[in-house]
């Protein structure tokens, strides 16, 4: 039943924020050191059980709680659109713009393949509103699955293959 949710946003929506963690399925963040306010991201489950299509975020005040929350769908903001088009789903077909959770696959991603740049560009453009100024602070943050190494060229007239 996992929705592998810490992999999900540290690793390819690579939120920027240092002061965030992961609890369970929930997305933790204290954008603005100086804040009192939080951002919390969540799945945002559809009609049908183990079903989510979009994240929901929400401004939590520890005394006030939930000041402001906003639903981002994955289909408005195309997340899945080439996994759906090359599925040949149409929107209004099963399981278009949307993840679902196995139960009975722990190992299945249900976002794998999903690309995220307009879904987080929504994500900033939301938190620039409650926390001005907090990805300019935040420090860059890389994703090991992004990351491009160097590789060493060979000399000239080096042999092709390498011994240990």
């Amino acid at each position: 039943m996992s929705l592998h949710a810490q992999q999900f946003f540290t690793e390819h929506l690579a939120l920027p924020f240092a002061d965030g963690w992961v609890v369970g399925s929930t997305y933790y963040a204290t954008p603005l050191p100086s804040s009192p306010l939080r951002l919390r991201i969540d799945f945002s489950r559809t009609i049908v059980a183990e079903e989510y299509g979009g994240l929901r975020l929400a401004v939590i005040h520890p005394d006030k709680g939930e000041l402001d929350a906003v639903a981002l769908s994955f289909t408005e903001h195309g997340t899945f659109a080439h996994r759906d088009a090359a599925r040949n789903t149409q929107p209004g077909q099963m399981g278009y713009g949307i993840i679902r959770v196995f139960k009975d696959r722990p190992d299945w991603v249900p976002w794998q393949g999903a690309h995220v740049a307009h879904l987080r560009a929504a994500i900033e453009r939301y938190t620039a509103v409650w926390f001005p100024g907090a990805w300019q602070t935040a420090p860059p943050v890389r994703s090991r699955s992004r990351t491009a190494r160097n590789v060493p060229t060979a000399p000239a007239g080096a042999s092709a293959t390498r011994t240990r």
